[in-house]
């Protein structure tokens, strides 16, 4: 296990002066410079240790809806079970031997007090889910994914979006009929299930504070829960993004591949390609896209395989807000 590079690892918090405008490039640089690791991380860990089997990884996992284990002992960490180790121990019949034998212990390690910068560029050399933070002491303090980065920077940048709306509100522009009311992006991680809905929460919850009618929440609410648990079961993770704009609200799943050999079939009642271990936390069911297109006026899918996946849900929003 390695830090990369001599400064101290990782996190972000606080939020930098924003600019009247709004419109300074140097906004989300300010941002990415000024937070840090612990400021991101998860710091509310599931750990086992060494000697806990892989049997009791697979369980706890399943439990908590997690893709991934830290073993450490005494804030001394030792390695990680992951998805891809479990399945191997699966497939090898040592499901029941312990995390020792079987955890990955060749990781790239973040420290707390980095800057955000460093982890973003750690996060693109290497292409892992997730760096285990330790503190100077060497003791596991968290575990830093891309989805953890992707929230605290679309909280921050949100709320000025929250505060340019209002000023359009005052001044009279916004919520005429042709103006684009409302616009979201949200990156979605493969297997990142301990943050899978949250997106769609999020969508629910401006949706709600906006006054929408709740027929039209819920329809909404319900094409962005199941794009966006496809995109992080089927995919190599992708963007949900999610618009309100001339008497219309459209939810758009956007993935780079594997791709869908067969559209027709896979939406179907209770098709799908899940695994056994993702139907063990209570995923891959095949009625994501059913569901989607139930509760749409307009659907869409373009789909090649090995060339990702893009699919597209409007439903009319008749009256706007309640």
């Amino acid at each position: 296990m390695s830090a990369p590079g001599s400064q101290s690892p990782v996190a972000p918090d606080e939020r930098p002066g924003l600019g009247e405008s709004g419109n300074d490039p140097l906004v989300l640089l300010e941002l990415i410079q000024r937070l840090k690791v612990r400021d991101v991380m998860t710091a509310d860990l599931v750990t086992l240790p060494r000697d806990a089997s892989m049997q009791q990884a697979q369980e706890l996992m399943r439990q908590k809806k997690i893709s991934g284990v830290p073993v450490e002992e005494k804030g001394r960490f030792f390695g990680l079970v992951s998805i891809d180790d479990i399945i191997r121990a699966l497939v090898a019949g040592t499901i029941h031997e312990s995390c020792g034998r079987h955890m990955t212990t060749k990781l790239v390690v973040l420290e707390d007090d980095m800057p955000l910068s460093f982890a973003l560029r750690y996060f693109d050399r290497y292409h892992y889910g997730r760096f285990p933070v330790l503190n100077r002491d060497r003791r596991l303090v968290g575990i830093i994914c891309q989805r953890d980065i992707n929230r605290a920077l679309l909280v921050e940048l949100t709320r000025e979006l929250q505060r340019l709306e209002s000023v359009s509100v005052q001044r009279g522009g916004e919520g005429a009929a042709g103006s684009l009311y409302l616009l979201r992006e949200f990156p979605i991680c493969k297997y990142d299930f301990e943050n899978a809905g949250k997106a769609a929460n999020q969508i629910k919850q401006v949706l709600q504070e906006k006054k929408f009618a709740t027929k039209v929440i819920r329809r909404i609410a319900v094409a962005a829960y199941e794009l966006e648990i496809n995109l992080c079961v089927h995919s190599d993770g992708g963007v949900l993004s999610w618009q309100v704009s001339s008497g219309r609200a459209e939810v758009i799943a956007r993935d780079a591949g594997p791709g869908i050999e067969d559209v027709e079939w896979a939406c179907r009642d209770g098709t799908s390609t899940a695994n056994e271990w993702i139907r063990s936390l209570g995923f891959g069911a095949g009625m994501g896209l059913v569901n989607v297109r139930r509760v749409s006026d307009e659907f869409e899918i373009t789909s090649k395989k090995g060339s990702g996946t893009t699919v597209k849900a409007v439903i009319y929003i008749e009256g706007g807000v309640a």
